[in-house]
Order: structure tokens, then C-alpha cells, then sequence
């Protein structure tokens, strides 16, 4: 019978956080081989999902490890509790649904692809099926879900016959749109902060990306929502000026002010997005505690699977260190 409130749903997650793998098997990682890889993770939470030695297995018990301790969530609380970590999960889905676009329009195997996925509410089926379609409008021929927004915003997307990026911006502005609020209709100040906190790494990560393009700035790629990085700096960063980044002093992105290459940015918005989360652990009645749970898991299985390749691939350590540092 599941609960109705967070108090209840939080002390279920708290149980859970005890099960988090330790650092010190991703230390140990970077210098395994596959089969030692494998047989460590055998050793972790991740194990009685771990079925076969292979890649595919390692992949296939990420997933389900994700389904069994994230995926459940919402199955455990009702009403207004429930609704909230609905629009987490939702966010796990936009996160896949770019990662599959980027991956087609790159050329890249499901496989590949699915390495970078995390958990969300589609269906493992649902999945599959976007994974084999060949582009962006088939895949949102499979995207049939009415209860998911994503569903919506892709198709009229594409009716725009955007570029890659403005794609990914106008997914994220109707996500973003609906998140902020959805979070604060359903009064969840931790939800809406930590949202509006991403539309400005969003912002931030596209300005350096046009810069990195050598595309003239534009109000399109821009994502409304964030309460730092407004449209004057966003432009002033896709035009090249880099010491505009200075404006993030003294402000929650502040650690991201000395970044001049994306990877570097990308990986400091990473850490800052994580800390948001963390800062909502002590969070007994709202769903800051969640919050903080489902995106530690999902880093979690971002850095399995990439470990994972750089074992199976024999790449040397500093291959992959920076991108599963802690």
C-alpha cells in the first residue's frame, strides 16, 4: 500500500542510501581489467541485477539496478509527494531523450548510445524502440506517451526543422517551462531552485557551444527560467567573450567562472548541480531528500558504465579520469 507523504517515502530512501556503492571501488576501477572490473561490481548493490560477464550485461544491470531503486519511486507515495518525484524521473527522461538524438546524429550504434542513459519513466520497451529508430522524427513517431511532456515538445520541435542544438533548446524550454511550474504549483521550493539552477548551466554550456561553433548568438538558444545567467551574459559568452564568465562570481556557479573549454565547464556544472542536489539531504518533509537520492544514482551508474568501456576497451586511466572524478 504506499504512503502519502514524504516523511514516509524519505525514510525508504534513507534506507537505500546505505546501499550506495563506495568510492572506493571507482578508485579502484580506473586500473582493473574488464573481468576483474566485472567481478567487483558482482560484489556491490549492482550485483544481483548482474547477470552474464559481458559489456551488454554490465549495460543491462545498470538499468535494472536503476529500475529496482530509482524507477519504483513513484509507486511508493500518492497524490502531491507522488506528482513531485513523477517530474524528477521526467527530467531523467529528457536527459536520455537528448542523449539518443545527439547519438543518431552522430552516427552512433544503440549500444553506444545506451551507455549514457540514466533512469527515468519510459519503459525499457519504449526505449529499445527509440534506440533502433533511425532519426528524430521517427523516434518521435515511437514517443507516444500522452502523460509525458517530452512526447509533445518533440514533435513540435521538429516541426521547426531545427538544427541539433535548437532542438535540444526547445526541448529544454518546454521542459523547463512546465517543471518550474509544475515544481511550484506543487509548493517545492528545493525542486524549483534546483531546476532553475539547471536552465542556467543549460545557458551557460549552449553560449560556449555556439562559441565553440562559431554561430551567431541568438535569443533562440537561449532557455528562460535560471536567476543567473541572463540574456546579456549568454550573449556575451556565445560571442567569444570568455571574461564575461567573471560574472559568476560570488554566485551558486561561481566554481564554473574559470572554465574556458566546454569539457571544463561541463564538468564543474556537473559538480555544482550535484552539490545543489546534496544541499537537499537534510530535507526530512520535502522532497529535497529524493531529489538529492535519484541524481546521486544516476552519477552513480554514469560512472559504472563509463568505467565499464574504459576497462573493456583497455584505455589507460587518464582516459576517463576527469569525466568520474568525484
Amino acid at each position: 500500500m504506499p504512503g502519502s507523504g514524504f516523511a514516509y517515502l524519505n525514510a525508504r530512501v534513507r534506507s537505500r542510501r546505505s546501499q550506495v556503492v563506495p568510492e572506493s571501488f571507482f578508485q579502484q576501477a580506473l586500473g582493473q581489467s574488464f573481468p576483474d572490473f566485472v567481478r567487483s561490481l558482482g560484489d556491490t548493490a549492482y550485483g544481483p541485477d548482474l547477470v552474464g560477464d559481458s559489456l551488454a550485461d554490465v549495460d543491462r544491470a545498470v538499468a535494472a539496478h536503476l529500475a529496482r531503486t530509482v524507477g519504483d519511486l513513484p509507486g511508493l507515495v500518492t497524490g502531491n509527494v507522488r506528482d513531485a518525484i513523477v517530474l524528477l524521473l521526467l527530467q531523467s527522461d529528457l536527459i536520455n531523450l537528448k542523449s539518443i538524438l545527439r547519438g543518431k546524429a552522430a552516427g552512433q550504434a544503440p549500444e553506444e548510445i545506451r551507455g549514457r542513459l540514466v533512469g527515468g519513466t519510459l519503459p525499457e520497451v519504449l526505449i529499445n524502440a527509440m534506440l533502433q529508430a533511425p532519426d528524430a522524427a521517427s523516434i518521435a513517431q515511437v514517443l507516444q506517451v500522452p502523460t509525458n511532456p517530452l512526447a509533445k515538445a518533440l514533435r513540435a520541435a521538429l516541426a521547426g526543422n531545427p538544427d541539433p542544438l535548437a532542438l535540444e533548446v526547445a526541448l529544454d524550454r518546454q521542459f523547463y517551462a512546465y517543471s518550474l511550474e509544475k515544481a511550484r504549483a506543487l509548493r517545492e521550493p528545493s525542486l524549483a531552485a534546483y531546476f532553475s539552477l539547471q536552465v542556467d548551466a543549460i545557458n551557460l554550456s549552449t553560449a560556449l557551444k555556439l562559441h565553440t561553433m562559431g554561430a551567431a548568438a541568438s535569443e533562440a538558444y537561449f532557455v528562460p527560467g535560471g536567476g543567473i545567467v541572463n540574456l546579456a551574459l549568454f550573449n556575451r559568452l556565445a560571442a567569444g567573450d570568455l571574461a564575461a564568465m567573471e560574472a559568476l562570481n560570488g554566485t551558486a556557479l561561481a566554481a564554473a567562472a574559470g572554465a574556458r573549454s566546454l569539457g571544463d565547464l561541463e564538468r564543474a556544472l556537473r559538480q555544482i548541480l550535484l552539490e545543489k542536489a546534496h544541499q537537499g539531504a537534510k530535507d526530512a518533509l520535502g522532497a529535497g531528500l529524493v531529489l538529492d537520492y535519484i541524481r546521486r544514482k544516476e552519477w552513480e551508474a554514469s560512472r559504472i558504465r563509463l568505467l565499464a568501456r574504459r576497462a573493456y576497451f583497455n584505455l589507460p586511466s587518464d582516459a576517463v579520469a576527469k569525466e568520474v572524478a568525484a
